[in-house]
């Protein structure tokens, strides 16, 4: 897709969810407060947001993404090594059915990255981390296939290692909110991530993961 183009949830469900911002026109937002709170510094150009990985295919608009210019997300990344050595990940079956992915979710205005992958954790799979201690990591740009030149993601992972446990006391992840389902699946590399995602729940894995999935794991 080329040109100018917005979902129309954007606009109408969007909008009533607050998950989009109700302004349809950009030259009329506050891009340097935007500017200096972003965690990937970007350009405005005639009151127009640029995405610093464009092109996308879609140059004006926002696609399927409600903020304009960048939207901060936290994803929890969640290991345990079984009793045969095996490394396993956390991962939920979206709703919108783009797949499996790492729980996570946007940050609040004022929300620390660290603590939004605690709660998107929580409130995705139901398993409460919060004592345990977490590695955040650099933010980093998400390659969303729902991102357009002028609407994209940004991301701060937080990682946490549950160490070596009996496969059978794993905590249990069950999926709730933007979640359809939460499972353990198999990541001793990224291979072995994709195959047992297909052979055990015939999904694959959310595109705008692929890239940090496989950097991390392997």
């Amino acid at each position: 897709m080329t040109g100018e183009y917005t979902h129309p949830d954007v606009l109408t469900i969007g909008v009533a969810q607050g998950w989009a911002d109700p302004e349809t026109d950009p030259a009329r937002i506050d891009w340097p407060a935007r500017q200096a709170a972003a965690a990937i510094p970007f350009q405005v150009i005639d009151g127009r947001p640029v995405n610093p990985f464009a092109p996308t295919g879609i140059r004006y608009g926002r696609n399927e993404l409600g903020h304009w210019g960048e939207q901060l997300a936290a994803d929890a990344i969640i290991t345990a090594t079984d009793e045969n050595g095996r490394r396993w990940l956390v991962m939920v079956e979206r709703r919108d059915g783009h797949g499996w992915a790492i729980p996570g979710g946007c940050v609040e205005p004022g929300e620390d990255p660290g603590a939004a992958a605690v709660r998107e954790l929580e409130e995705e799979t139901g398993l409460d981390l919060d004592g345990h201690s977490w590695q955040v990591l650099p933010a980093r740009y998400v390659p969303d296939p729902r991102a357009s030149d002028e609407a994209w993601m940004v991301t701060v992972p937080a990682t946490v290692d549950l160490g070596t446990l009996r496969r059978a006391n794993f905590p249990t992840p069950v999926g709730a909110d933007d979640a359809k389902r939460a499972a353990w699946v198999r990541a001793d590399s990224y291979p072995t991530l994709v195959t047992h995602l297909k052979e055990t729940h015939r999904g694959q894995v959310f595109a705008a993961h692929v890239a940090m999935l496989s950097g991390l794991l392997d």
